[in-house]
């Protein structure tokens, strides 16, 4: 898969104008919570994901280049990382983090490790 980790893929689904928000995200090992905020900006494209009790409450966000299908009907939304991954994933505290670069840098070398900031995977 070719693309930029901060845009969503031609082939994941991603329906212009539908609100995210609420939509059930599984990793590919299980379901790791709903989305609670979403950017479609384009080159800052993300979701963030409330994830209830499984990590504490704790919320991750999720660079659009992770998903690989939206299900509209279904209302749910498939990332191609293991829960471990997200898990494990660099901590995000929301007034800090959203719209900080330096935070986008860090995710982007966690989940495309070896790549350039942003550059295929």
């Amino acid at each position: 898969m070719t693309g930029n980790a901060w845009d969503y893929s031609e082939t994941n689904g991603r329906p212009r104008g539908i609100d995210l928000r609420g939509f059930k995200v599984e990793a590919v090992d299980g379901s790791i919570g709903k989305v609670d905020r979403h950017s479609d900006e384009a080159g800052s494209a993300w979701i963030v994901v409330d994830t209830g009790v499984w990590i504490f409450g704790k919320e991750v966000l999720l660079p659009a280049g992770t998903i690989s299908r939206i299900d509209v009907p279904e209302e749910r939304i498939h990332v191609d990382r293991t829960r471990e991954q997200i898990k494990n994933a660099p901590e995000f505290h929301r007034e800090k983090h959203l719209g900080q670069a330096d935070y986008h840098d860090e995710l982007a070398a966690y989940y495309l490790p070896g790549t350039p900031f942003g550059g295929p995977f």
